[in-house]
């Protein structure tokens, strides 16, 4: 994989991983999961190419699990927190 194709597919995941952060319908939730993403991608942004790849591949895990948590957040009602 390029060095640009790889680039573009760790700023997808990333704005994906955000995207999705957003559907949180709990505040804590969504503002643990947007900052973790964050700092999860700042701390492996010198990583080499070939981690980069393993990286990839554990990004894409994690998308798919906070998908299924964001779906299974939203089922549950819950009451306004005061900074909402």
């Amino acid at each position: 994989m390029s060095q640009s194709a790889t680039r573009q597919t760790v700023l997808q995941l990333y704005r994906s991983m955000q995207r999705e952060a957003n559907k949180f319908s709990s505040y804590n939730f969504r503002e643990y999961s947007k900052r973790r993403i964050a700092l999860g991608f700042r701390e492996n942004k010198l990583a080499t190419p070939d981690q980069t790849k393993d990286l990839i591949v554990q990004s894409q895990n994690d998308y798919e699990m906070l998908k299924r948590q964001a779906t299974i957040n939203s089922l549950y009602a819950h009451r306004k927190v005061v900074v909402e």
